[in-house]
This record gives structure tokens, sequence and C-alpha cells, in this order.
């Protein structure tokens, strides 16, 4: 295993995590999206501060450049909103799942737009994934009534972060990853400040609430959105978009053990999880290094 595949095992066990921390919350999901998103800033600054290079790089930044950065972040923003919001519309498993279907438009738009060719062995191992997600969210819980609001909120997410992994694929080309994710973070939380205030969602959180945040910022935040930004320098979005549907796996394994969430995997969520994990290798198994920092 090669350092950036290690450094993307390590990000999706992560992110993991993520839906356990908010399910842990008792603050609404906007709030706890802007204070994820606030404090993983907060926690990046310093190294904004302290690296003479990464202030180098915001100085000379293109007006172009923060554009586009802008607009990443206010799909983050986006992102975080529908996702968080879905969790508390239905479970662990299908809000997880659907938010992490981006493969099926990240991979085509890799492909023929940034021209990152897939090996047929690459094309085998993404649809063995995604045949892997279907049967664990259609074989658990479907797209009934019940939960028909959560899984749209958590598609609308997946479609956002789709967005936002070819994006991040294409600016971080000529941007450093400190600075990149910093303004990315801050943009989003300042939107996400401006979108709780509209629909007059609570903008203060017990003490709890805000270790629990703060935890999810330095694991899911660091850990996970800030390292798989720096890999995406140096892989084929579509590897970054694929490994992430690992993190349903996770996710779901975490609900299991965790005595406070303990939602039970089925049958269907340890096949469709193993074509997941089985698809996920494939896909990177072969891959093209981009060298250079």
């Amino acid at each position: 295993m090669n350092r950036y595949n290690f450094a993307l095992l390590i990000s999706v066990i992560s992110v993991s995590f993520a839906s356990i921390f908010i399910l842990s919350c008792k603050a609404p999901p906007l709030t706890i999206a802007f204070y994820r998103l606030l404090f993983t800033s907060l926690l990046l600054l310093p190294l904004v501060i302290l690296r003479g290079d990464a202030r180098e790089h915001l100085r000379k930044m293109s007006y172009s450049a923060i554009l586009q950065i802008f607009g990443v972040g206010i799909v983050l923003a986006a992102h975080f909103a529908f996702w968080i919001s879905s969790l508390y519309r239905t479970s662990v498993a299908s809000s997880v799942i659907l938010v992490t279907s981006h493969p099926m438009m990240v991979a085509p738009i890799s492909h023929y737009v940034f021209r990152e060719k897939l090996n047929g062995m690459q094309v085998m191992g993404i649809m063995l994934s995604l045949l892997g997600v279907i049967i664990l969210v259609s074989g658990n819980y479907g797209l009934n009534d019940a939960t028909l609001e959560g899984n749209i909120l958590a598609l609308l997410g997946g479609i956002m972060a789709g967005i936002y992994i070819l994006s991040g694929r294409r600016i971080r080309k000529s941007i450093d990853v400190i600075p990149y994710a910093f303004l990315v973070y801050s943009v989003a939380a300042i939107a996400l400040f401006f979108i709780a205030l509209f629909l007059k969602s609570p903008l203060m959180a017990s003490q709890r609430d805000y270790g629990i945040i703060m935890l999810m910022a330095l694991v899911s935040g660091i850990f996970g959105h800030t390292l798989y930004n720096w890999v995406l320098k140096y892989v084929p979005a579509y590897l970054v978009s694929v490994s992430f549907l690992g993190e349903p796996i996770a996710s779901s394994f975490l609900a299991f053990i965790i005595p406070w969430i303990n939602q039970i995997p089925s049958l269907y969520t340890i096949f469709g999880g193993c074509l997941t994990m089985a698809g996920i290798y494939m896909t990177a198994r072969y891959i093209t290094v981009y060298k250079g920092e």
C-alpha cells in the first residue's frame, strides 16, 4: 500500500465517525454543520499563521482562484446542510450510503473531462462497489415513505460531495492543501452561519455538544476531509470518490457497536459491504500517481 492509498484509508475511517458524532449531539443539524466547519477552520489557522509558505500562497492567490474556492466552499456548505439534516430523517446506513453515491457522477466526469483514464479493472471495481451499495440500501431500507425525505436529502448531499471532489481535484493542482482547506472551510462556515440565521436555526449549543463537535472537527475534519484534499493532488478524482464507498460499511459497524446508537447490521449490510470493499480494492489497485507538491 503506497502512502496515498494509506492516507485515503485513514481519511475514510475518520469521516466514518462523523455520523456517530452528529447523532451524539442534541443541537440542530445546521448548528452542528456550522460549528463543525468553524472549528475545523480554527484548527487549521495556526498552520496558516506559522507556515511562511502558506501565508505566501494566500498572498499570491489570484482573483480567479479565490472565486473558485468561494464556489467550492458554498458547495461544501450545501453538502453538510443536506447530509447532516438527513441523519435525523433516515437511518445511518441509508444516509451514509446515499451521500457516498457520488462515484456515479465523478467517475465519468473524471474520465472524459479530466482525461483520467479508467482501465477495465477499475470500471469493474466501480460497478462492483455500486452494486454492493445498492444491495445494502435496498435490502435494508429501500426508499419507503417514512424515510423518503431523509434519503432525498442524503442524495442531494452526495451530489454536492461529487461536485466538491471534482472541483478540489482541479483546484488542488495549483494550490497547496493548507491554504486551500482553510479558505474552503472558512467560506463554508460563513455560508452555514447565514443559512442558519435565515432558517432561524439556533446558533448556540451546549458545552457537551461543543466538545463533541470539536472532536468531530479534529477527527472527521482534519484527518478526514483535509487528508483527502491532500491526496486529491496526486490521485484521480474517481479513486477518492470510490474510496468513500467504504464509509457506509465503517459507519454501519460503528452504529452497531456504539451502545446509544445500536443499529444492528443485517446480512444485506455484510454482503453488500464485502462487495463494496472488493470493488474499492480493484479500483485502487491500479492507479496513476501524480508527483509534485
